[in-house]
């Protein structure tokens, strides 16, 4: 009977295994295919309107939508990985550390202070000032909803009868852009002029960044309908239903479609887990910042700049770093994406793929956040190569990395309220040679041990220096500072100074 209990569990994990090999070989085929469809097909099919336009896909200004990511149903890597013990249990042990980290704060607190404190007062700054973080998102989201929609429309009602198109499209694609620059510029104003602390300031600019991307997938797939239906006999006009643009403002991608593969029902059981996962990477944070972040810092900053002192600060970040990294990519790509997946019932839940298992840089960037990587790749990337040609690879992929870079640097720089480009230099500089050198056709252990170790190093460096200039900024201000002054690093200074 033992024997076959023990043959009946490891049956059971043999064929949970397989499903999940299974349906992975499953999902990449039906992408490889589409792929392959799309680069032979001359037939402009959209989806949402079930009718063929007739025309050759060298007539079409733009590629088609479907032609781009194909949506289908699928769940999140880690929930089927949860499901097998073996992976499950990583799971524990990072809440049984979470529980030492409150244990040892406990600890050290009752024999420091002679009494059992638990305050969460770096929780309530970083979070403050949320009245007005609430007022700004509301209007960021109004904005977002009503402007591009309703230029769309008014421009698509009469485009087929204009006598000047062009003209016609240039002055609504000018308004189109000044309502991108305002969205640009407005809730950074209101971050500084209001001087909102770093979280909230995360909060707005990643909104921000968040609502850009979507009014331009909606107006970029949306644009070429129109200039199919003006050569067309129907007076149907193809503008989407504005329930389907307020549906796409909320749902886990930055890929504009009519319709989504949906679930045909939501667990809020799962709803409420993930929330409440969210809210202990929350806490997880706090304490790693406390345990491991403060006290460093705090001995580092009565030491001047040397580097030693900078080589010891690299070395004794990496661990707060990648922890930092593991619970934001936990928190945000895995539980705040499927809990809102669930309760729009988007069935399409792949934000990410097996990243931890990369050889190579290349594939980092494609598998960390595929829901990013997807907006860049088809509309930067392919973008770029329809306006200068497939020749311009490289200068395409360098375009895509400076995009991104820059936005990254934008919202660290607003939120930190320093200019401190490590993170671009870091991108632009290393992440571009290691893109190039650990390429594709590097397998092995060997290199995923070389990607693991590059990333642990990045993320000290990152934690390391930002950390330093913050202290730095803090408790060396200049009373009357100059525009060099800004961009000039105050934690390289900060001691001589004083």
């Amino acid at each position: 009977m033992d024997l076959k209990r023990k043959a009946e569990l490891l049956k059971s994990e043999l064929m949970k295994e397989v499903d999940i090999h299974f349906n992975e070989f499953v999902n990449n085929l039906i992408e490889e295919s589409t792929a392959l469809e799309s680069s032979t097909t001359t037939t402009n099919f959209y989806p949402g309107n079930g009718e063929k336009d007739g025309h050759k896909g060298r007539s079409v200004v733009r590629p088609p939508p479907e032609h781009g990511k194909l949506f289908m149903s699928r769940r999140s890597l880690l929930d089927e990985l949860f499901e097998v013990n073996h992976f499950r249990t990583i799971y524990h042990m990072f809440i049984a550390l979470l529980i030492l980290f409150i244990l040892s704060t406990l600890v050290v607190d009752c024999i420091d202070k002679g009494r059992l404190v638990l305050e969460f007062d770096l929780l309530e700054y970083a979070f403050g000032k949320f009245p007005i973080v609430f007022s700004t998102w509301i209007c960021m989201f109004l904005s977002t909803l009503i402007i591009p929609y309703v230029l769309l429309s008014m421009w698509a009602q009469g485009y087929k009868s204009s006598s000047h198109p062009n003209l016609r499209s240039l002055f609504y694609g000018f308004l189109y852009i000044k309502f991108q620059s305002g969205l640009g510029f407005c809730p950074a104003y209101i971050v500084l002029q209001h001087n909102l602390p770093p979280a909230s300031r995360f909060i707005v600019i990643l909104e921000q960044v968040r609502l850009i991307m979507k009014a331009h997938s909606f107006v970029r797939e949306n644009v070429p309908r129109i200039f199919s239906f003006a050569k067309e006999k129907t007076s149907v006009v193809p503008v989407p239903q504005v329930t389907q643009y307020l549906y796409f403002l909320f749902a886990p991608t930055l890929i504009y479609r009519d319709n989504y593969p949906r679930n045909p029902s939501i667990r809020w059981g799962y709803v409420a887990t993930k929330f409440l996962q969210v809210l202990g990477c929350l806490f997880y944070a706090y304490y790693v910042f406390v345990r491991l972040c403060i006290p460093l810092f705090h001995n580092i900053s009565q030491e001047p700049f040397s580097p030693r002192v900078l080589v010891l600060c690299i070395f004794n970040c990496i661990l707060p770093g990648v922890l930092i990294l593991l619970l934001a990519f936990f928190a945000f790509l895995h539980c705040w994406l499927n809990a809102f997946a669930e309760m729009l019932r988007f069935a399409d839940r792949m934000f990410y793929k097996d990243w931890w298992n990369s050889t190579s840089f290349a594939n980092y960037y494609r598998t960390w956040n595929v829901v990013v990587h997807d907006w860049l790749y088809y509309y930067a990337y392919h973008d770029f190569l329809w306006f200068f040609g497939r020749r311009f690879k490289a200068a395409a992929m360098l375009s895509v990395f400076t995009v991104s870079a820059v936005v990254h640097e934008y919202a660290l720089g607003i939120c930190f309220g320093f200019f401190y480009p490590v993170l671009f230099i870091l991108f632009m500089g290393f992440g571009m040679i290691f893109n190039f050198i650990l390429h594709d056709r590097r397998k092995g252990p060997i290199y995923n041990v070389i990607m693991w170790t590059s990333l642990f190093l990045g993320q000290g460096v990152l934690v390391c220096l930002y950390s330093q200039e913050w202290y730095a900024q803090k408790h060396c201000p200049i009373s009357n500072p100059t525009f060099l002054d800004y961009l000039k690093p105050r934690s390289w200074t900060c001691h001589l100074d004083e």
